[in-house]
């Protein structure tokens, strides 16, 4: 059974990588970008439709507006794009944003971003994947009917691959990911040519006739605007991946993650704003009901993702081109998620070595991934896609507070840095570079201040409250866990005095727990001779009175120097007696330590450990509980055992020599 997970194991995630072969893990920025860029660039192809489904509440005069709403979406994600290369430049350890507020706001803003990011990047596993599939659905019914088995297929697909390694991972989903952005730069030029010269370009949805809900004026209509522009603010989502991930870059890091950086903005934006403009030149009518809003839609109309619209649009005449864009969409949208299984195992690894989570999240696996982290992470986002049922509109919802929490507190924290380094700073030039650097972070919390008032007050009550919640549990959970840790350090950790006053125990009384009389018991008893305790006795709990009797005339008849002490249980317990014996023992002598041997099964197969090593189990698990008292395990192993111990060992140069199975050894040995 071992044998076949360890093979399972290495055909999943390959061999295993020496700690030295890191230096090679390292990304170009080739290979960067799709890595820790995939989540922003696929971004957008639902940020546009997340705020052409906002608007359509209003009615057709409402998606007027969206080419203002990108415009401003656009100068928001360049300004934080800017703002983000001096925080690469002035923190390139990786803690990004929870660095930035921790050294320059304090430890419960760094929390606070923290948290925030924990949350986003479980989100974007669960959005991204989710939006991938549904434009995957749109050229596929099949997929669409079965969005959520899609997702939860594609989540253990990104597990597999990233618990291979950054490299390996990042070099798998380059091609897609350029192969995304070749497709849409196509179809915007495509599409812009062809308009340039009168050709009629009319998306599926351009006859229909769209109605809003209700009537929006004034206040509402104002409130519409604002709501469909932080649907839009989507687009910013994993901007801050790049800063989380500088040690991953090959040197010098900072300048090589920095102009990453520049080229994921200058793409995004192009992207985003040739996609709106297709948008209006197609005559999308994408409405959040389509069959109350869409009048004129053939019964049964499954409406399609308006980049699939405006695909099937631009290239009419060539329906292959359509498969492709809907295809590398809905690639892209999926590989988006890979920034996440980037960005939260490391932040997760900084809280480990902090205290704030888990330390098991703080070490690496075989191919030199945080694996652990990897796993958490596949686990909460397969959550919430059950949970919400794969929809995306729902999921949406919940999303960019976090991401704009930690944007906002990052951008402050970087106005405090600079201050304090202009503080002692004589030289001007460098002074001049701070001040230009400080002004950008300045109108970057401006921006992202100002989006983060907007996206609570008009997502709020659509479901951004559960982020905020989740938020906040993880605050406290964090909090907890450090509080624990930093108890657990003081009490272990012994003052000088107490060191010069620390007693030694007076003697070692060993007590032998003996069922039968065999070889387990005689081994047990012979190890604990061999420890040369103060005193030595063989311990037995009646449950059986025949059994008993048999056990002390067996052991007086071999004539045992050790005495076997008989414990009585009126009610056949074991667990208890033998307590109630143990502190007897430490009550009579309170400088005594007592060592309790336990003689235990070594057994080979799985279900050969439910019909061995119950009762001492139990009894170990209730004696290590009990102060002064060691317990010590002394294993004997059976057949089975030895025989797959025999199965597993190869003789240091066995391989070489030819001789790589047990047979071939034992007949050498002949």
């Amino acid at each position: 059974m071992s044998k076949l997970a360890t093979a399972a194991k290495r055909l999943l995630l390959g061999r295993p990588f020496r700690s030295d072969r890191l230096a090679h893990t390292l990304l170009p920025k080739r290979i960067a970008l799709p890595v820790f860029a995939s989540d922003a660039l696929s971004s957008v192809a639902y940020a546009p439709e997340e705020i052409f489904l906002t608007l359509s509440v209003g009615g057709l005069s409402a998606y007027s507006f969206a080419p203002w709403i990108g415009v401003v979406v656009a100068l928001v994600m360049l300004v934080v794009v800017a703002s983000y290369r001096q925080n690469v430049h002035a923190y390139p350890s990786g803690g990004g944003d929870y660095e930035v507020a921790t050294t320059n706001l304090g430890g419960t803003f760094g929390l606070t971003v923290a948290s925030a990011l924990l949350v986003d990047y479980i989100l974007t596993v669960a959005v991204s994947t989710a939006s991938g599939i549904a434009n995957i659905g749109s050229a596929i019914p099949f997929i669409g009917d079965h969005k959520v088995l899609f997702c939860l297929l594609v989540v253990g697909l990104l597990t597999a691959m990233n618990l291979r390694g950054l490299r390996e991972s990042g070099t798998a989903f380059a091609i897609p990911t350029y192969g995304f952005m070749i497709g849409i730069f196509g179809m915007v030029v495509w599409g812009l040519v062809r308009a340039a010269f009168g050709a009629d370009l009319r998306a599926e949805s351009a006859g229909f006739t769209l109605h809003g809900e209700g009537s929006w004026t004034g206040i509402a209509f104002a409130f519409l605007i604002l709501r469909a522009f932080s649907s839009g603010c989507a687009a910013l989502t994993g901007v801050e991946a790049i800063s989380n991930g500088v040690p991953a870059f090959r040197k010098p890091k900072s300048r090589n993650a920095a102009t990453t950086l520049l080229l994921m903005g200058v793409i995004a934006v192009t992207m985003l704003i040739g996609i709106i403009t297709l948008a209006g030149l197609t005559h999308v009518n994408f409405a959040d009901n389509p069959a109350a809003q869409l009048s004129g839609a053939p019964e049964g109309y499954q409406q399609k993702t308006i980049v699939a619209q405006i695909a099937a649009a631009v290239f009419s005449n060539f329906p292959p081109a359509f498969y492709y864009i809907s295809f590398v969409t809905g690639i892209i949208l999926v590989l988006a998620a890979n920034t996440a299984f980037n960005g939260f195992p490391v932040l997760g690894s900084i809280l480990a070595q902090d205290r704030y989570l888990p330390r098991q999240l703080h070490t690496r696996g075989d191919r030199l991934a945080f694996s652990n982290g990897i796993v958490f992470l596949a686990a909460f986002a397969v959550l919430l896609i059950v949970a919400f049922d794969a929809e995306v509109t729902r999921l949406i919802q919940l999303y960019i507070v976090g991401v704009f929490v930690s944007f906002t507190c990052s951008q402050a924290g970087m106005i405090l840095h600079w201050n304090r380094l202009l503080r002692t700073e004589q030289d001007r030039a460098a002074r001049s570079r701070m001040r230009r650097s400080q002004v950008i972070n300045t109108i970057g919390l401006v921006m992202t201040g100002a989006v983060l008032v907007v996206v609570l007050i008009t997502k709020f009550l659509a479901g951004a409250w559960i982020a905020i919640a989740a938020m906040a549990a993880i605050f406290a959970l964090m909090t907890a866990i450090r509080k624990h840790y930093d108890t657990v350090a003081s009490e272990l950790r012994m003052a000088q005095q107490e060191r010069k006053n620390a007693v030694m125990p007076s003697r070692n009384h060993a007590i032998v727990l003996v069922s039968k009389l065999h070889l387990p018991t005689l081994r047990a008893l012979s190890y604990a001779k061999a420890t040369r305790p103060d005193v030595l006795e063989a311990v037995t709990v009646n449950v059986d009175d025949t059994d008993t009797r048999d056990l002390v005339a067996e052991w007086t008849k071999q004539e045992f120097q050790t005495p076997l002490k008989v414990i009585e249980s009126p009610y056949r317990e074991i667990t208890k007696p033998v307590l109630d014996y143990v502190k007897r023992v430490r009550t009579d002598n309170p400088r005594d330590v007592v060592t309790v041997f336990l003689p235990e099964y070594v057994v080979g197969r799985w279900w050969e450990q439910l019909l061995h090593n119950q009762s001492a189990l139990r009894l170990k698990g209730r004696l290590l509980f009990q102060p002064g008292v060691m317990v010590t395990s002394v294993p004997w192993q059976l057949a089975s055992a030895k025989k797959r111990d025999e199965r597993a060992t190869v003789a240091p140069g066995a391989i070489r020599r030819g001789l790589d199975t047990p047979h071939q050894q034992r007949k050498a040995r002949s």
